[in-house]
């Protein structure tokens, strides 16, 4: 494939996403005691499932590359979660399952059910699971490539950039 059909995602397919994933995180009875906003796709959905919960937000970002926001505070919520801490890792999509992977790896030592994941998309191909999800796609069907409303404003030629990181995941 040359190059990625881009789908929208409205403002308001993008709420019903969240108000979908509080319902489910109500309904499982486990309330966090912090959100964690995965950079650089899981800020907006954090902050907002933040406001609609009341639940305080942290962030880390892998997609930076850059340790001291990545892997450094990885470690430090891996201690939280260690100290009996609940976390709610909260991401735009779950595609390959590597970014999920790369946090469970990090939190491998905190007992267990101390760290949830919640996506607006859970590709059901994906390498690794989630706890709550919005929606569902299977990759093998489904090759577009979703641009959500903080996604927007970028260009296209941006836009394209991020899909050619990992052209294999709609491919």
């Amino acid at each position: 494939m040359d190059q990625p059909i881009l789908t929208p995602i409205t403002m308001n397919a993008f709420l019903g996403q969240i108000d979908a994933l509080v319902r489910a995180m109500t309904a499982s009875q486990w309330r966090p005691d912090y959100l964690v906003g995965m950079g650089r796709g899981g800020l907006v959905p954090a902050t907002y499932l933040s406001h609609a919960t009341g639940i305080a937000m942290l962030s880390v970002d892998l997609s930076a590359k850059l340790p001291d926001f990545g892997d450094a505070l990885l470690a430090r919520l891996a201690e939280r979660a260690a100290a009996g801490e609940r976390l709610l890792f909260v991401d735009d999509i779950n595609d390959s399952g590597r970014t999920i992977n790369a946090v469970r790896h990090a939190l491998a030592t905190a007992p267990a059910g101390s760290a949830r994941f919640a996506v607006l998309m859970d590709n059901i191909r994906s390498a690794a699971s989630v706890d709550y999800c919005a929606d569902r796609i299977d990759r093998s069907v489904t090759k577009d490539w979703f641009v959500f409303p903080w996604e927007a404003v970028a260009n296209r030629d941006s836009i394209l950039a991020d899909w050619s990181d990992v052209p294999e995941r709609t491919a």
